[in-house]
């Protein structure tokens, strides 16, 4: 069996804990450890304070205002992503690659997300949306299950 579900939300902020709810909702009624569940969370409310705060594409003012958030448990995975309408991330190429993620300075209050996402997913891809612009975070993880919860199986 698999769930997945698909959300277009306004850029702002009480959209991430939208999203954040229904994730928990979700794993909770399939049975995922809490631990799991809580690194996914955390991971998705970063993913969605970054297109909330970032997703607009202002320069060109027709900032977007919504962002699409799809999460998908399957068997023993769950991979989410969350994509955006705003300028995106610099372009990388074949003589300029993109720079990598560094971690944010300890006293810095921004610029901390993307970092979190990788520590708290196995698999994460950070890039740009092909042809219409806009930026797209998607990461998974291997799943565990609480205690006497049977992992999602096809009937």
């Amino acid at each position: 069996m698999s769930i997945w579900w698909s959300l277009h939300l306004r850029r702002e902020a009480a959209s991430v804990p939208l999203a954040r709810r229904l994730l928990i909702g979700t794993m909770e009624t399939a049975g995922v450890d809490p631990d799991i569940s809580y690194d996914l969370s955390v991971a998705l409310s970063e993913a969605c304070a970054n297109a909330v705060e970032h997703g607009g594409d202002m320069a060109r003012g027709s900032g977007s205002e919504a962002y699409r958030v799809t999460a998908y448990l399957d068997g023993e995975k769950c991979r989410i992503e969350v994509a955006d309408a705003g300028p995106g991330f610099p372009a990388s190429s074949a003589s300029r690659p993109r720079p990598p993620i560094r971690p944010a300075h300890s006293d810095a209050e921004n610029g901390r997300g993307l970092c979190l996402i990788q520590e708290l997913a196995d698999h994460v891809h950070i890039g740009n949306k092909p042809g219409r612009g806009g930026a797209v975070v998607s990461f998974d993880k291997v799943l565990k299950w609480r205690e006497g919860a049977a992992p999602l199986m096809a009937v």
